[in-house]
């Protein structure tokens, strides 16, 4: 697969369930999901207020697509090579593509990971 390694820091941010959505998330990169436990956000770090519980120092590389929804086993290819290598990762899927995030003290080792799993990391 061809794998961008996007230039971008972000923040995995948790606020309560029925928070209002915020007006600060910004940036290239940004990721809202609700669900009955939680509204998480992804969004660029600096973005981010200090009061915020958040996860700061994430980078992401972008399955380059779209990907057609039939096709199987996209995040299995990039998931299991990263886990091999303890890389803890954090998957998001769109409607046309897939990112890994991954911290960003691991972000270099984890392209070289993938390239040695055949996938062509830019």
């Amino acid at each position: 697969m061809r794998i961008a390694m996007l230039d971008v820091r972000l923040a995995v941010c948790r606020l309560a369930s029925d928070a209002e959505l915020p007006s600060w998330p910004r940036g290239a990169f940004t990721c809202v999901t609700r669900t009955r436990d939680e509204l998480s956000i992804v969004c660029d770090e600096d973005a981010v207020p200090d009061d915020v519980q958040a996860e700061r120092g994430w980078r992401a590389f972008q399955v380059e697509g779209p990907i057609p929804f039939e096709v199987t086993g996209v995040a299995a290819a990039l998931v299991g090579p990263l886990a091999n290598a303890r890389i803890s990762v954090f998957p998001i899927a769109t409607y046309d593509t897939d990112y890994v995030l991954v911290k960003a003290e691991s972000f270099e080792n984890a392209a070289g990971v993938l390239r040695s799993a055949g996938h062509d990391v830019r």
